[in-house]
């Protein structure tokens, strides 16, 4: 049997492994490092941020030594792509990981997540548009007519807390900086993207990364985490509507008290609802399917077809 490939994907809030082969995943790992800290404002990543990513990657360097991982791939988005010094970071990635390390662009950062989110999908008559909310960037992509659409936008729930929302008890004017912030965003991508419009009303819309699997957790209440009980869990958007208006009257150490929580994202959660929030209410849509399956699903499968 061919060897385990590796894929790594170092975003904004969070650094995350899968170790797979061709017949199951054997390794799935997930540490919040925030390497986005401050890089809004600062337009680099700050020295704290990248040790934080650099202790996590040589750990996941021992998995895949004990798996004997053949290949791999370790991407970075937005933050490493928004940076000054993101080349330094992926030099030295490389160097730890001893893998290919490279930045994605939105577009091949919206594939691989489609390609991932919906590799385990049942059949549906409608388009099925994927929504993956990062730190620093949130991806649209919908295939139509065998043609990927998709489009970045510039909001993470790490970037919309900074510039608009904050991380505490959400007064009405942070509401409505962060409202005019999403909104704005949504118009580019409607501008840029003419099948979102026409879909609008009538798509399956399936939700990724850490903002949607936080909320299914808390939705189902789980003190430890259960990837079968968030994978393709169907969350409403009255759900979503309400777990972002209550979170946003708590402090984050109240937040962080919730089953389901994790701890990391007791203050950008409400951010990341907020966008949520916004694409179903822009797409028409009522409901969302959760998956666990995302852009590390999509890049292993690269890896394995190569």
């Amino acid at each position: 049997m061919a060897k385990p490939v590796a894929a790594l994907d170092c975003g904004s809030n969070s650094t995350r492994l899968l170790i797979a082969n061709s017949d199951e995943a054997l390794r799935r790992e997930m540490r919040i490092t925030r390497l986005s800290q401050g890089v809004d404002s600062s337009g680099t990543l700050t020295s704290e941020a990248l040790q934080r990513s650099y202790d996590v990657l040589s750990e996941y360097r021992s998995y895949m030594d004990a798996l004997e991982v053949g290949r791999g791939l370790l991407v970075a988005t937005s933050a490493v792509r928004d940076a000054a010094n993101g080349q330094e970071f992926l030099s030295r990635a490389r160097e730890i990981t001893g893998v290919d390390a490279r930045i994605l662009s939105g577009d091949e950062e919206a594939t691989f997540s489609y390609n991932g989110a919906t590799a385990d999908l049942t059949p549906d008559s409608r388009p099925t548009l994927i929504v993956d909310i990062g730190g620093g960037s949130t991806e649209l992509a919908m295939v139509t007519d065998r043609t990927m659409h998709s489009y970045s936008m510039q909001l993470g729930c790490v970037r919309v807390t900074e510039r608009a929302l904050g991380s505490g008890i959400v007064t009405p004017e942070s509401d409505a900086r962060a409202r005019d912030m999403i909104s704005a965003e949504l118009e580019k991508a409607w501008s840029a993207e003419p099948a979102f419009r026409e879909a609008a009303g009538n798509v399956r819309l399936v939700g990724l990364a850490g903002t949607v699997a936080t909320l299914a957790q808390l939705d189902a209440g789980l003190s430890t985490y259960d990837r079968d009980a968030v994978h393709h869990r169907v969350i409403t958007r009255s759900v979503v509507e309400r777990w972002r208006d209550t979170l946003a009257r708590e402090t984050p150490q109240a937040r962080l008290a919730r089953p389901g929580m994790v701890a990391g994202r007791e203050d950008v959660l409400t951010a990341g609802l907020y966008v949520l929030d916004a694409v179903l209410e822009r797409f028409g849509a009522t409901e969302l399917l959760s998956s666990e399956n995302d852009i590390l699903d999509g890049i292993a499968q690269s890896l394995l077809s190569a």
